[in-house]
């Protein structure tokens, strides 16, 4: 395991660099991987890290050893805390990240299960919101031209792994996908804070795309008007609306749950 003791090696000078700039990451096809967790599920869906870079003294951690049992010795590399310190956007406890490959973001055929982001702003919602739907099950989770960056440091940390437990694809004319979705027999659920049919009463068949729009102004008047859908989460305790991500976590798990009843009933 090469140990590096200059701020200018060349592998962490692009950690740095990928960690700073969504252009620099969009345009190598690379992001970097905080926290032993979530570089644990990269390897488990199959994926190598270019690089991993380890805080020295925690190599033998139970869960950073496991890590370095699966990359090459010649792609690891072993720093001191001066130099882990500027590359960790939290804490340098941290103890580990990796340089990876960005997962292809070409839209592929449409599925059974969706999320439409519309708008998402702040990456701690976001990386939520990704997290809750690979826990629903969401096969795809796609992102408008106008949502934060589903790749940058703050968005994976929050997502805890789950962009790679789902499709992600960013950059996508919701409008435009949803028209032809809801033309093929696709439910397009819109999320709205008032006026929509009571969550818990309203009809949503499979395949359904579920909309979660922008934190303050909620979704755009093109992607709200082609939903076929609209659903509004009863709050009898007299709040307005809720946080993008708690609304997404009610609408996911009530679809949740009326798939397992559906299957029980059979």
């Amino acid at each position: 395991m090469p140990r590096v003791t200059s701020r200018d090696n060349p592998r962490l000078v692009e950690a740095m660099r990928l960690i700073a700039s969504s252009r620099d990451r969009r345009k190598s096809g690379r992001c970097v991987l905080e926290g032993e967790h979530v570089i644990a599920v990269y390897l488990e869906r199959g994926g190598m890290p270019q690089t991993l870079v380890v805080l020295e003294g925690r190599e033998h951690d139970p869960g950073i050893a496991r890590l370095l049992a699966f990359v090459p010795a010649a792609d690891v590399l072993h720093v001191p805390r001066s130099l882990f310190a500027p590359l960790a956007s939290t804490s340098v406890d941290v103890g580990a990240l990796a340089i990876v490959s960005t997962p292809e973001g070409a839209l592929p055929p449409p599925a059974v299960t969706h999320l439409l982001l519309d708008g998402v702003q702040d990456p701690g919602n976001a990386g939520t919101i990704l997290r809750t739907a690979a826990a629903a099950g969401v096969k795809q989770v796609l992102f408008s031209r106008d949502c934060t960056a589903a790749w940058s440091p703050k968005v994976l940390r929050a997502a805890q792994g789950a962009h790679f437990l789902v499709t992600v694809v960013e950059d996508v004319d919701l409008p435009a996908w949803a028209t032809s979705f809801a033309a093929s027999g696709g439910a397009v659920v819109a999320t709205v804070a008032t006026g929509g049919t009571d969550l818990y009463a309203a009809n949503v068949v499979r395949p359904w795309a579920v909309a979660i729009g922008n934190e303050g102004a909620g979704l755009s008047p093109g992607l709200a008007a082609v939903a076929n859908v609209a659903v509004t989460i009863p709050m009898p305790g007299g709040m307005e609306s809720l946080n993008a991500g708690a609304a997404a976590a009610v609408v996911l798990f009530e679809l949740v749950r009326r798939q397992r009843r559906a299957v029980t009933a059979r």
